[in-house]
């Protein structure tokens, strides 16, 4: 007697055979991404491409490389906002920037940085407390088109409310006008702050260990792997921070299921900020 299947054990026999053709087929392996969002993904994916069945994508992703890119952009989330969760900057300016502020040169990586609004935002903050022209900031993400808008630091003026309420919660010094330029409906930050900047396609699955940082910012991009690659990534982080380096995480991701835990003491538990232990 044949066994029934639910609708969702289909689904999730249908999503395992297209992950294995596209890891096959490209080398992209998504198997340790969380299985309800990947699934939330790729049924949003099929709506746009008129598609009813999961199963369908297999031939199309197998002979239309185009359609397999336009699908791996979607699965990056480029939401965000300037100083977004401003206690969370503004620990880091009471807490981690005094220590920053005693090393000759400064190295941060922010992995996963979408369009950058957060990027900027720590350029903004360096500048304030008068270590920016001492810092190198690597900016990393898998999407290429959410790159070129982080390259281009051009942001819809609607935004800047929200943006202007969160800087003056995180302990902002001026006013955030000071570091853009209006243009119609966007505004532009200023070269000065982009000029500390270097933008880069990394890829925390697949891709190693990213130089030894004083700071790792990787905030809302973990949530979206099962424990197994979050570890994964979280190991890559662990060995790109530099003796008693700093690492802040998004507040809805934690570390108590990683191998890491131990290497890292808390600096602000509650905000998920951490620092690396010498040894």
């Amino acid at each position: 007697m044949i066994e029934t299947c639910t609708v969702a054990d289909l689904e999730r026999l249908e999503l395992d055979l297209l992950l294995d053709a596209v890891k096959t087929r490209y080398g992209y392996d998504f198997h340790d991404y969380a299985k309800a969002s990947m699934i939330r993904r790729v049924k949003k994916y099929m709506e746009q491409a008129g598609i009813s069945h999961i199963s369908e994508l297999i031939p199309l992703f197998l002979h239309d490389n185009r359609a397999f890119y336009r699908f791996v952009k979607s699965l990056s989330v480029v939401v965000t906002e300037m100083f977004r969760d401003p206690d969370v900057f503004k620990t880091l300016r009471e807490e981690v920037i005094p220590v920053l502020k005693t090393y000759p040169f400064i190295k941060i990586w922010h992995a996963g940085c979408a369009s950058g609004q957060e990027v900027y935002s720590m350029a903004i903050m360096l500048e304030e407390e008068g270590i920016l022209d001492r810092c190198q900031i690597y900016a990393t993400d898998f999407n290429d088109d959410a790159l070129k808008l982080a390259k281009k630091g051009i942001y819809p003026a609607e935004d800047i409310e929200l943006y202007e309420n969160n800087y003056s919660l995180s302990g902002g010094k001026n006013k955030l006008s000071d570091y853009w330029v209006s243009l119609y409906d966007s505004i532009k930050v200023n070269s000065r702050l982009s000029e500390r900047v270097t933008f880069a396609n990394h890829n925390l699955v697949t891709d190693g260990v990213f130089g030894e940082m004083h700071l790792v910012m990787c905030r809302n991009v973990l949530i979206y792997f099962n424990e197994q690659l979050q570890d994964r990534a979280l190991t890559l982080i662990n060995d790109s921070l530099c003796p008693r380096g700093f690492l802040c995480i998004g507040r809805r991701e934690n570390l108590k299921f990683s191998q890491i835990r131990n290497h890292l003491e808390d600096v602000s538990n509650r905000f998920r900020i951490y620092r690396k232990l010498s040894s």
